[in-house]
């Protein structure tokens, strides 16, 4: 899938989001905000895993694993969170979970403020 493609899922994923959090609002857990997510994504035939869990592996060892929140059409991570505003170690930690899943598109979202806060990522860098 290209890079055209990714965008359209992601934009899918985004409007959805927005739809989310209109409905909710900001002050919820992660996790309630991920479900709605997921009714949502139902609701619009879009494709999505919860919670996957990606092995790490060092020197062809397994040494840990990342949960991911979100993987949707199998090509975007999406890490939600619910904050005051999104800080760099958010963009560290989702290429690394990027990495590791063999993803080269990613978003943040983060239902902690009106407006839904957006940003993506990529594999070495960061995109507002």
């Amino acid at each position: 899938m290209g890079e055209l493609a990714n965008r359209d899922v992601s934009g899918r994923v985004i409007e959805a989001a927005i739809r989310v959090n209109q409905v909710l609002g900001p002050g919820f857990l992660e996790s309630v905000y991920e479900s709605a997510l997921c009714v949502e994504l139902e609701r619009r035939g879009v494709r999505h895993e919860t919670q996957k869990v990606v092995p790490l592996t060092y020197e062809g060892r397994k040494i840990g694993e990342h949960r991911l929140d979100l993987l949707v059409e199998e090509v975007l991570l999406v890490e939600l969170k619910a904050v005051r505003e999104i800080e760099n170690i958010f963009f560290a930690v989702g290429r690394s979970q990027m990495k590791a899943a063999g993803l080269d598109s990613g978003l943040i979202l983060n239902f902690g403020s009106m407006p839904l806060g957006i940003k993506r990522i990529g594999g070495e860098r960061s995109e507002s």
